[in-house]
């Protein structure tokens, strides 16, 4: 009130007076209903999270390219050597023909003339691994050499009976076999034993 007296005592009119004083930046207004609480909205805290996303890409991209991913391991391979040691006789080669329902034909020499009499067998102990043992000890007898085993799948047999014959192979220790075609006379034996 003094300040409004002093400048008009100066000859400043009312509105002038009006625009000379101080203004109020902030202002308390009280009232008896909320005297404990503030009547202001909380807000949801907003968080940015874009440098934090930037960051865990930078560190996937590091570990991804500077670590060393699992070797692929290969199988040992053995190849021939380039000397012919001529044909192998047919008392050291049995056949293994593979059939339907898990059943292996097997005979010892030629198709033409067998010199074990073809035998059906299954995949037991008492099959296919008997027969493996009972003709490479007999081959061995007979030759002073190991056995040759030649694999014939058959198109009615399955890609786990040529596995569980190759395990076959491995577990009676047989160093040498090979895979092959199955002829027509092979098909003509398997067909006269119902395997086929």
């Amino acid at each position: 009130m003094l300040f409004s007296l002093a400048t008009m005592a100066r000859g400043t009119t009312i509105k002038e007076a009006n625009y000379l004083k101080p203004n109020i930046m902030a202002e308390l207004i009280t009232s008896g209903k909320n005297q404990g609480r503030s009547s202001l909205k909380k807000l949801p805290v907003r968080i940015d999270l874009t440098a934090m996303v930037d960051l865990a890409f930078l560190l996937i991209t590091f570990f991804i390219l500077t670590t060393s991913l699992q070797q692929h391991h290969a199988m040992q391979l053995a190849m021939p050597v380039g000397t012919n040691e001529g044909p192998v006789p047919a008392s050291r080669t049995m056949t293994v023909c593979l059939g339907k329902n898990n059943q292996v034909l097997w005979y010892l020499g030629l198709a033409d003339k067998p010199l074990a009499r073809p035998q059906i067998v299954n995949y037991s102990k008492t099959g296919l691994r008997a027969a493996l043992i009972n003709t490479a000890d007999a081959v061995q007898k007979a030759t002073g050499k190991s056995m040759i085993v030649i694999l014939k799948p058959s198109a009615h047999s399955m890609y786990d009976n040529l596995v569980n014959t190759i395990d076959e192979l491995n577990i009676t220790n047989v160093p040498s076999y090979a895979i092959a075609d199955i002829s027509t006379k092979d098909i003509g034996m398997l067909k006269q034993q119902g395997a086929y």
